[in-house]
Parts: structure tokens; sequence; C-alpha cells
């Protein structure tokens, strides 16, 4: 019987040959995630993944390698109906899960580093070089998260020095000229002291050239460092001191014309380079404590990010518009969590969580024809503090209900003041406009979960939950009424089950839910002005998720994760003569779709020790680009394969993404002409990897 399920698997998937780190090596660099009882790492707030009531992807360290995935925009091709838009610069990088989402403003998923919160959406694009794995939770996570989770979670984690020793290089080039060197290295002192020290440095060409000049527009330089202390004081205390610092040098915005009717790409063609500058500087302080019948958790960060943007807003060879805006802000953010340990059917979870956000903006548009400039000044602090509770009870055999609620408070204030002076002067004279408000937000998030875990282990749950965005300020506005917008809000009814088959074989996870949105916030684009978000009255978004991992023999694995989406607006009057009633939400792909796999040889004999084919097919569309529906990309798919050698402690590799050099669009909008961003065309290059 197991030799013919496995023959059926095998004609079922005959496109895929995807591992997810499945052979049992004793490289401890590999995190091995194939058996859902061998998680490596889970967040403090929650339990064993294979067995908690959440809609969530982990991806070991295996699995990203495997991948080539460098960025956590590629997790837009892997995990289901969640999508981040790849377009403008690394300050540009909305995420949407099951149709929520937003492209300015706060974000709509948490994104935790180590535990360390990164607040700010600015920071969200990071490489991929340095994990033991990678999670992502769809769905709110408000009641355990608090504020701008709406859609979900992101968590990145880390080795430590207790978990692995070791040091790593790797050296990279690929086509456009992309050099990638990174290292890392984690060393136990004792069994008390230990320290990890990594960074990276990564230079790419450009993928588009500007016909103005002939020059690469999206030329990028980036450097990242960090360092991590840790010490265990005493048998159940442990402290971790993190601190990191990362310049990213980008160009950006290689927006061509397009042709909605034909859809046709045309030019990348304006005078002025365009560019987005970042500073990002990170520390933070754990400290956890694990009891027999209690653990504790304190989380302290501080970030502080300096970031300058400089764009060509009128994105032709004429000079009509310049815009440049930096952005300066310090957040302040602790947490405190306790949480019950003991085997007793009741389990609990209390937690507090404060923070504080110093906002500074300078935005500047320069009207060069017309030889004036009006600079505006954005003095935006938010402060805000939250309670949360979690309880759950097993009632009777594999029977577990459970309940959370959260009480978040927030203030923001602004003080905002506006100048007319002619373009290029720095003196600026009285204000035109001048503006000061304050903003208050409470908000009650529950949560609803019943469970059933099976003698077999298998998972089914239903849940009910409560997500919430706070509101804010606008930028941009032409009204005095669109100076603020209010909060979100949304339920999202959910039922899952989590099952494994035939001795892990194979493994699935199907979930069904149903997202109620009230208020949602969008940001539409207004030519000459820039962004303005308003709130729209009502919205609906259902689908399905399904993910699958099948063994059919110990060096073959095989990785299948579909979503679909179906989001639209209920009730949105945008205006006395329009209406978008009944169409579909913009920037939600219909579906998403990736199919993987990897084949790993292990030679008994000769020198080399480990062989790795992976190869994948990623997809998703339709998108539509605004709320008129009026222009949309179809459904495309993109196929990526990579091979790796290992010969004793070198590694060498050959990857290739897009290899059939799919043509399509990432990003359209209006504004002095149809504008879209195309997507990367084949990429390939090679590395080789040192470990000691």
């Amino acid at each position: 019987m197991m030799q013919r399920f496995r023959l059926l698997l095998l004609l079922l998937f005959p496109l895929t040959v995807f591992a997810d780190g499945i052979e049992e090596v004793s490289d401890t660099s590999v995190a091995r995630h194939f058996d859902m009882e061998e998680v490596t790492v889970v967040g403090f707030k929650q339990d064993a993944l294979g067995r908690d009531p959440i809609a969530v992807t982990s991806l070991s360290e295996a699995f990203v390698h495997n991948m080539e995935m460098t960025s956590i925009k590629d997790l837009g091709y892997t995990v289901p109906n969640f999508y981040i838009p790849e377009y403008g610069s690394r300050q540009t990088s909305p995420v949407f899960v099951r149709g929520v989402g937003s492209k300015t403003n706060g974000p709509t998923v948490g994104f935790y580093i180590d535990g360390v919160p990164h607040m700010e959406r600015s920071s969200f694009d990071d490489d991929l070089f340095d994990l033991s794995a990678l999670e992502v939770l769809r769905g709110p996570q408000g009641t355990l998260y608090g504020r701008n989770c709406i859609g979900g979670i992101i968590n990145a984690y880390t080795h430590t020095p207790f978990d692995f020793q070791g040091t790593r290089v790797k050296a990279g080039y690929g086509r456009y000229n992309d050099l990638v060197v990174n290292a890392y290295n984690y060393t136990k002192l004792n069994d008390c002291l230990g320290f990890a020290v990594n960074g990276s440095y990564h230079h790419n060409d450009g993928f588009f050239r500007n016909a103005f000049d002939g020059s690469k527009i999206d030329k990028f330089n980036d450097g990242f460092l960090r360092g991590r202390f840790y010490w265990k004081p005493a048998r159940r205390w442990t402290l971790t001191a993190d601190v990191s610092y990362r310049n990213s040098d980008q160009g950006g915005y290689p927006y061509a014309t397009y042709d909605p009717e034909t859809g046709e790409t045309g030019e990348i063609n304006y005078n002025r380079y365009s560019s987005y500058l970042r500073q990002v500087t990170t520390a933070g302080f754990n400290a956890r404590y694990v009891g027999e019948n209690f653990s504790f958790n304190s989380q302290t960060a501080y970030q502080y990010i300096d970031d300058q943007m400089g764009i060509d807003q009128d994105f032709t060879p004429k000079d009509a518009y310049w815009v440049s805006q930096r952005v300066r802000q310090n957040i302040f953010s602790e947490e405190l969590t306790l949480k019950s340990t003991t085997a007793s059917p009741y389990q609990w979870m209390f937690g507090a969580f404060l923070f504080s956000d110093s906002y500074h903006k300078r935005l500047l548009t320069t009207y060069i024809a017309q030889d004036y400039a009006t600079p505006k000044y954005y003095d935006s602090p938010t402060t805000g503090v939250s309670v949360y509770h979690q309880s759950s009870l097993r009632i009777v055999g594999g029977l577990k209900a459970q309940v959370g609620l959260r009480f978040d408070y927030e203030h923001a204030k602004e003080d905002y003041s506006a100048y007319r002076t002619k373009a290029w002067d720095n003196v600026y004279g009285t204000p035109t406009d001048t503006y000061n408000s304050k903003l208050n937000f409470t908000q009650l998030t529950p949560k609803f979960t019943l469970e059933y875990l099976t003698s077999e282990r298998n998972l089914f749950y239903a849940s009910v939950t409560r997500g919430y965005k706070t509101g804010g300020f606008n930028s941009t506005f032409t009204t005095d009424d669109e100076r603020t917008f209010d909060p979100e809000y949304n339920w999202n009814y959910e039922v899952g089950t989590k099952a494994s088959f035939l001795d892990h074989a194979l493994q699935a996870e199907l979930t069904l839910f149903y997202v109620d949105w009230r208020h949602q916030q969008i940001t539409q684009t207004v030519p000459g002005l820039g962004n303005i978000t308003r709130n729209a009255g009502h919205s609906d978004s259902k689908g399905v998720e399904l993910s699958l991992m099948a063994r059919p023999i110990k060096p073959l694995t095989f990785h299948l994760s579909y979503g679909y989406t179906y989001a639209r607006f209920l009730d949105y009057q945008r205006s006395e003569t329009v209406s978008y009633t009944g169409l579909m939400l913009p920037l939600v792909p219909r579906h998403t779709l990736s199919l993987n796999g990897t084949y790993t040889l292990l030679p008994a004999h000769g020198a080399l020790d480990r062989l790795v084919f992976s190869a994948g097919v990623t997809g998703l569309g339709k998108i539509y680009w605004n709320e008129d529906n009026a222009v949309s990309q179809s459904f495309y798919a993109l196929l990526n394969a990579k091979v790796s050698a290992t010969f004793g402690f070198l590694t060498w590799e050959v990857w290739g993404k897009n290899l059939t050099n799919t043509d399509y669009l990432t990003y359209y909008f209006k504004a002095s002409a149809p504008y879209g961003q195309k997507g990367r065309p084949t990429s390939f290059g090679t590395s080789l990897i040192f470990d000691f």
C-alpha cells in the first residue's frame, strides 16, 4: 500500500522536485522542519506550530536556502494568500494577507526578528541570510501582538550559540553585476556565555535602464552588521543583547509608460536620477525566565530610522516636478509577558506593551517650470499602551477552548507647517498653512477559538478574531476633512485543519476564511500631489488556503502551496457620482500558487558529500491595480531552479530565477500618464559557501 501511494505521488507531482531539509544529516545549520513535531524555533506566545490553531506557514533555513530566497519580498511567492508587490524602492514594502493590506501609512502586518518588533514598513525589506526559521501567521493577530497586525505576523528567527556553533562565509556573483558577500560566526564560550556576529554586503548594477541617458535606474548597494551577546546568569534565566546597523543606497522607481489597451510597456525615460537612502539602527534586550509553573519574557527594543527619498515625480524628460522627502524616527517599545507552563488543563497568559514613536518628516515638492517649491514639515509623535490576556481550557480529551482579549490606547498628535518659496530657495518666511491636532484611539480586540486534537495528533479548529488598524494623519490633503483618516477593523472567521498521514509521509493544512472589513483605509494617488488615505464603507474577503508536503521517498520532498482570495467592496461610494460598490479590491491576487521540490543525494564514496537539485514554479494573479478595476495583471508564473554541491567545508551553488523570462507588471498607477513597473527579467548566478 505504501509503495502504491508513493508511486501515485510521483505521478501527481511530476513538475516539482523540492525538499525542505528532510535529510537526517549531522549539519546543525540545517533546521529540519519536515516532521510537524520538529519545529526548531517557536515564538514565546505560541505553542508548537503543528498544534497551534493558527493558519501558519513555517519555512526552515534549508527551505529558504534551497529556494534562493534573499528578501522578505520573496515570501509573496511562497505563502498562500500573501503578497508583497515589488516596486519603487525598499521604502515601499506593503504587505497584503487575504486581501488585507495598505499601500501607505502604518503596516497591516507585524514583523519581528528574534522577538524585536520592526514597527515601520520602511524597515521590512531585510535580507534572509542568517536564519534558523521563518514563519508567517495569517489572519488578525491583534489580541497578542496589538496594533497594525490586522493582516498577520512575520516572525524571523536566527540561531543562538547554545544550539549552533560555527562560521559561514558566502560569496556570490550573478547577472547584472550582482555581488553578494555574507558572513556569520556563532561562538559558545562556555555553558553560560556566547556571542554571534554577522555582516553582509550586496551590490547590483540594476535591472532597468533609463532611456534618457542610458544609465541603470535601479542600482543598489547595501551593507549590514549585527552583533549579539548571550548570557545565562542562572539555570532558568537567559539574557540577550542585540544591536544591528543597515545602510542602503538605492536607485529606484523604474516606472515606464504603459498602454492599458495593448498591455505594452514603453520606455523608462526621465531626466533626474531618483534614489532612496536608508539607515536603520536596531537594538534589543531580552530577558527570559523559564520556570516549572510559569515563564516570563521581557523584550526591550529601540529602532532609529533615517531615510531620504528623491524622485522625479513627473517621470518624463521634462523638468516638471521634483519631490524630496526625509523621515527620521526614534521608536522605543517594551513588552512584558507572563504565561503558565504547567500540565494543567487550564493555561493562561498575561502581557503589557508600550511604545513611543517620534516621527519627523520634511516633504519638499519643487515645481521646476513654475519656479516655486512647497516645503512641508510634519512633527507627529505617537505613544501607546496596551494590556492583554489569553486563557485556554482543555474541556475533555482533545477538545480545548481559547479566549483572548486586548485593550489598546493610543495618542497621536501632529504639528504641521507649510511654506511656499522660490525653487531651490532655503529661505521660507511665513507659513502658508499650519495645523495642530491630536487623535486618541481605544480598541478592544477579542479572540475566540475552539479546537480538537485527535489521538493521531491531527488538529481541527474554528476561530473568530477581531483585527484593528489605527487611524492617523495624511501627509497630502486637498480639503480639511482629508487631514485625518479613521481606524479600520475586521472580523476574521476561520475553520481549518492540520493533519499528517502515512507516518508523516504526507502532511496537509487546509483553511477556509471569511473577513468582514469595516472602514477600510484606501490609499489613492492624486496626480501632482501624492497619496491620500480615505476610508471605504464596507468590504469583505473570503477564500481558501491549502498547503501540502509529501515525501514519497527519503531524498525527495514535494511542497504545494495554494491560496484563493475573493475580495470586494460591499459599500464604497467614492463621491456623489462615482461608486466602487461591487468591484474587486486592488492589489489582491485572486490566486497564489507555489509548486516546489528538492532532491538530495548523499554519495557514499568520493569527494562529493551532498548534491541538491531544487526547482519551483510560483505564480499569482489576477490582480487589479486600482479601485475602478480598469487595469489588471493576469495570472503569471515564474520558473526558478538551483543546484548545490558540497565538498567537505565547501559548497558550490548555481541558481536561476524567472528562467522563462516571463513578462509581467508588479505595479501600475496613473500620474501625468499611465505608468507601470515591469517584473525582473531572467537572472542567474553562482556562489561559494565556506563552513568552518
